[in-house]
């Protein structure tokens, strides 16, 4: 069998003065050390870039792109509309499904939307909603009774209209307190948890971005590094091909297709390796089932847990975010009937004693219009809580602590579930990554060194 004694370009034995195994033994560890490397610091880019998919529209696609199979369809590099060729980051294609299983595995065991809830200072949020309405009652009162029955309101003596601005300011703090108190008895009812999340990260994929290359940072950066364990694999190949031929059988393989199939091999177990050390085992185990006993991730629970309560408390479950969801989420009329009924309630104990002077300056019709535009005007009050970032940070203070607390409370199993189970299931992207690169690799290797 013809073995080709140098590159396409260089005759390195005659250039160097070594024999081939020399140079083998040189450059095989150099170029899978290479291969490592790259293979796993394009792997964790690749997990997370490009955010949004960049790509070009293919002809034709669009018609082809429904016979294949599910597994090539879900594949980052066509759009959603099976119209474009290019690529997306792992995590941001699959927000989705990572959003899923980052609520089932995670927000879920820290706790319910009633507990979430119930961290925040709900007695301090009524009485801001009340110290801003106190300023706006006047107004809000003149624009509502302005807007239903002017020529009436502008009949009623101004001495009324102080009367019911006063009780009305006056009370506001009860009514929001009694208000935010119902809300939080029935927040289960009000907000889907897992919907929100899930609709709230698949629209702001950066932020599961974000949360990985956060809570992870160390361990990513190990990723890279341990590419580098491919020097000694391809020490191990160069050692092998000078038997290789020797060999019965097997040796009738050509050498080129060795040192393609053990690059391609190289850049999968790398991979391997890193994405196994980095989340397996949770719990410690023994030496004999894991060398390096524990996933590096677990080791450091209570940093990990404390940031991805960070993000959860400042840039997910924030206050301004639960209120819009509450108000305008798919419940959002729920979250209204009850705030009228409450507030309905409220203004006839409010009136007290001007109670039989309004209906009787206003009539009955006008005054239950009051109470109709006295519950759309208190809901519009809520909205007020994203404008104070101060007041917004302190609730999401409390809502870190609570979430960090809960997740450092996991087991290590429990904790490193919900980082691997989104990793779990796509990891085969990243080892053919791995196979595809290791190829391109021992390629250059061969029109370099020959075979």
């Amino acid at each position: 069998m013809t073995t080709l004694a140098s590159g396409l370009f260089l005759d390195w034995e005659q250039l160097t003065g070594q024999p081939k195994l020399v140079v083998d033994l040189i450059s095989f560890p150099i170029f899978s050390a290479i291969a490592g490397w790259l293979t796993n610091w394009t792997g964790v880019l690749m997990l997370f870039w490009p955010v949004y998919f960049k790509g070009f529209r293919v002809p034709g696609l669009e018609i082809l792109y429904p016979y294949f199979p599910r597994r090539v369809q879900v594949l980052p590099t066509f759009s959603g509309d099976g119209k474009r060729l290019g690529f997306q980051g792992f995590i941001p294609a699959r927000a989705e499904k990572m959003a899923s299983i980052c609520v089932d595995v995670a927000i879920m065991r820290i706790g319910s939307p009633k507990d979430f809830i119930r961290e925040l200072d709900l007695e301090g949020i009524a009485d801001y909603i009340a110290e801003v309405g106190r300023k706006q009652v006047p107004d809000m009162v003149d624009e509502i009774m302005s807007k239903e029955n002017p020529d009436l309101w502008g009949a009623v003596p101004k001495s009324v209209r102080n009367v019911l601005h006063q009780r009305i300011e006056r009370e506001l703090p009860t009514l929001a307190r009694r208000a935010f108190e119902q809300l939080g008895d029935n927040v289960d009812q009000l907000i889907d948890i897992k919907d929100f999340v899930i609709r709230y990260l698949r629209d702001n994929p950066e932020i599961l971005k974000d949360l990985t290359t956060t809570i992870a940072a160390p361990e990513l950066r190990f990723m890279v590094r341990i590419g580098l364990l491919g020097a000694p694999f391809g020490l191990l190949l160069a050692l092998y091909l000078h038997v290789h031929q020797s060999i019965p059988v097997i040796g009738w393989i050509p050498p080129w297709l060795v040192i393609l199939a053990a690059a391609a091999a190289i850049g999968v177990t790398v991979n391997v390796i890193a994405i196994k050390m980095v989340f397996e085992p949770g719990d410690p185990q023994p030496r004999y089932r894991y060398l390096w006993k524990q996933a590096l991730l677990a080791k450091r629970q209570p940093e990990a847990a404390a940031d991805l309560a960070n993000i959860l408390a400042y840039q997910v479950l924030t206050l301004p975010n639960l209120a819009r969801e509450l108000l305008d989420g798919p419940n959002g009329d729920k979250t209204r009937q009850l705030l009228e009924r409450l507030i309905s309630q409220e203004i006839h104990r409010q009136l007290g004693p001007t109670h039989s002077v309004v209906r009787t300056v206003f009539g009955k019709r006008q005054f239950d219009n009051l109470k109709v535009g006295a519950t759309s005007a208190a809901v519009g009050l809520a909205p007020s809580l994203a404008d104070d970032p101060e007041f917004a940070a302190a609730q999401a203070k409390k809502i870190d602590e609570f979430a960090a607390r809960k997740l450092q409370q996991l087991t290590p199993g429990e904790f490193m579930e919900m980082f691997y189970a989104s990793v779990e299931q796509d990891a085969w992207l990243l080892y053919l990554h791995g196979a595809a690169l290791g190829l391109v690799v021992g390629a250059v290797h061969l029109i370099l060194f020959g075979w």
